[in-house]
């Protein structure tokens, strides 16, 4: 690789470094929008939870076909992308395959290795791509699967399978040019796979060769850095990365378990004299009673919405959506993310006390969609990375109540019931067992 090449290879890097961490720092702003919150629990409880559900995929495997499928995506495109090491190498010292004369044999087997999951990747993804667009799986579709996230999916989708091509297709011109003797083209082993199509490189040119095999070469790499570039971007796929931090921080109680609202709890002690001066005050906590905005709700709820493949699990197993009601978890927590990124935006143009008028209650999500819920938590058993579009739900829930007392009239004689009686049914304590007289 001559000095211009190194160059320019050099700018591509930096250029592509320097855009990812840029946004990286915007997703961790948007993240942050929301309130402080304690994470209590055992470490190794949180790290079982992670390697489990974020690197074990131990959710994906309740649908085995499509789990099988992302795991070979998944595995195959981190392990491929080992290979990122020496090209980077390569690309800045302007040598080619660096490691191949210190490895010897090893480094054929490791290539081997790569092809194997590369052709995995290929195969999987074109599956993957027949089932969104041929046969039209029901858990794709929705309201709220406009063509940005379908066409998102298929961006990704075809993207790896160009990338897999193009490393295959260079391992295939570099053995035809390591049999030839080429110079700089070390002497390997051989592959495997990519041997089978070296046969169509045979009757073509050295020159013609070393094109197409820098060609693939500068594709791949360049590839991959659009593709993080992309990824980092707004993409659904972000929960290639995200997934680890998510599962470490979701919940460890019991599903169906509700937390007490701080201020509240609070106003409470307060009102009976059992309130502390030095009682810590969370973030946004006395301004609000539930959460109307993404910044009234946890930053975990946010890194949950970050976190969101689109997948549809939760949605397919929601028994309101089924039975025809307008709630979609994964439409909650889709609101939530683009939401976050809006505010972000506002107050990186305006500054953080702009207000654009909008609030994630009502303008993104409706009245009628958080009183479909049964708060069952079908949708958090679902998702494959510990989602809880639940909690959500419950902190909207809680502001229209509390704040804008807008319960249907139902839920208040049901509450009136509580309050009067301790129970929701209409009837006094002391006739509760009345029933038994007539048995």
């Amino acid at each position: 690789m001559n000095g211009f090449a190194r160059l320019f290879f050099l700018a591509c890097l930096t250029t592509a470094i320097y855009f990812i961490a840029k946004r990286i720092m915007r997703i961790r702003r948007n993240i942050l929008l929301g309130r402080r919150v304690r994470t209590d629990g055992p470490h190794s409880a949180r790290l079982k939870n992670m390697l489990l559900v974020a690197l074990g995929q131990k959710k994906m495997f309740k649908k085995p076909i499509p789990a099988i499928l992302h795991l070979f995506i998944y595995t195959g495109f981190l392990i491929v992308n080992i290979e990122m090491l020496e090209i980077v190498i390569d690309g800045i010292a302007g040598t080619h395959r660096i490691f191949a004369p210190y490895m010897g044999s090893t480094y054929s087997w490791l290539i081997n290795v790569f092809e194997f999951f590369a052709l995995a990747v290929i195969i999987s993804c074109i599956i993957f791509l027949i089932r969104r667009n041929v046969l039209h799986l029901s858990r794709f579709s929705g309201t709220e699967m406009t063509r940005k996230p379908l066409l998102d999916a298929n961006i990704i989708l075809v993207a790896e399978i160009l990338l897999m091509i193009a490393f295959l297709s260079m391992n295939a011109a570099d053995m035809v040019l390591q049999n030839r003797g080429m110079e700089h083209y070390v002497k390997t082993s051989g592959f495997i796979l990519s041997g089978t199509i070296a046969p169509m490189f045979s009757e073509v040119g050295n020159g013609t060769l070393q094109i197409i095999e820098r060609f693939c070469w500068w594709f791949h790499i360049l590839g991959v850095f659009l593709f993080a570039n992309y990824v980092f971007g707004n993409s659904k796929h972000l929960h290639i990365f995200l997934a680890f931090p998510n599962t470490w921080y979701s919940r460890l109680q019991p599903a169906g378990s509700i937390h007490n609202i701080p201020a509240v709890t609070r106003e409470v002690q307060s009102m009976l004299g059992l309130a502390s001066e030095n009682a810590p005050q969370e973030n946004n906590d006395t301004a609000r009673f539930g959460a109307k905005d993404v910044t009234d709700l946890t930053w975990i709820n946010i890194l949950n919405a970050y976190s969101c493949t689109e997948c549809g699990r939760c949605t397919q197993q929601c028994p309101a959506n089924i039975t025809g009601k307008k709630l979609s978890p994964r439409k909650i927590m889709m609101d939530v993310r683009n939401r976050a990124e809006e505010v972000g935006k506002n107050i990186a143009l305006h500054g953080k006390d702009y207000d654009d008028g909008k609030s994630l209650l009502g303008h993104y999500i409706t009245d009628e969609e958080i009183l479909a819920c049964t708060t069952c938590n079908a949708c958090v058993e679902a998702c494959p990375v510990n989602i809880n579009p639940v909690e959500i739900i419950i902190q909207l829930r809680q502001y229209n109540i509390l704040e804008q007392s807008k319960a249907p009239q139902s839920w208040n004689m049901m509450f009136s019931n509580i309050e009067n009686n301790g129970a929701p049914w209409k009837f006094p304590q002391s006739d509760r067992a009345q029933w038994m007289e007539k048995v």
